[in-house]
């Protein structure tokens, strides 16, 4: 059996197009995490039984392994540490992306913005306990508000199940030459 390439993708400071861009909510996350939906919550105040319509779920998770193809279908995995993932979540928001949304990576929303965003810090004492997940520290969490009819319709039809990145990654190891080969060039140079 052959083994597949396994890549570590990362965020390169000298490149202001790295990072995530938007959440996408899709059908089958590649993160094999499903959202949940934050439903049915009674509010004290006047308004008794109204939806919150609020998804919850896990962005990133790290170290876990993401089967991908390249244009010839030539599988390999994607991963990134706990590092990027927290690089990851704090420029996301500090880029202002968190209304940044798509279905199915194809079209862009209305009506959605990242309420809500942590990286589980100690697994077993986290938030995320209290609705039923059970993911690695490190994991990027988002709660996402949906003013959006349509993607409601879909989240309680369960035609969307969870959320996907979108961005743009450097690869470790194509990093590393590339700097390599700059500080021979330097050193020539000299």
């Amino acid at each position: 059996m052959e083994s597949k390439k396994i890549i570590e993708l990362i965020i390169d400071e000298n490149d202001l197009q790295t990072g995530i861009h938007a959440v996408s909510i899709v059908h089958s996350p590649a993160i094999e995490e499903n959202f949940i939906a934050l439903s049915k919550h009674e509010i004290e105040l006047k308004e008794i039984d109204t939806e919150k319509k609020i998804l919850m779920g896990a962005a990133l998770i790290p170290n876990k392994q993401i089967l991908r193809a390249d244009k010839d279908g030539n599988g390999y995995y994607i991963y990134f540490s706990d590092q990027t993932v927290k690089q990851a979540s704090e420029l996301f928001l500090m880029r202002s992306n968190q209304n940044n949304a798509t279905l199915e990576h194809n079209e862009k929303l209305q009506g959605m913005s990242v309420v809500e965003s942590w990286v589980i810090d100690k697994p077993e004492m986290d938030k995320s306990k209290e609705y039923g997940f059970n993911l690695p520290k490190g994991t990027w969490m988002i709660s996402m508000k949906v003013n959006n009819e349509d993607i409601w319709k879909d989240v309680k039809s369960g035609k969307v199940k969870g959320f996907s990145i979108e961005g743009y990654f450097a690869d470790k190891y194509e990093m590393s030459v590339n700097n390599n080969v700059i500080n021979q060039l330097k050193e020539l140079l000299k």
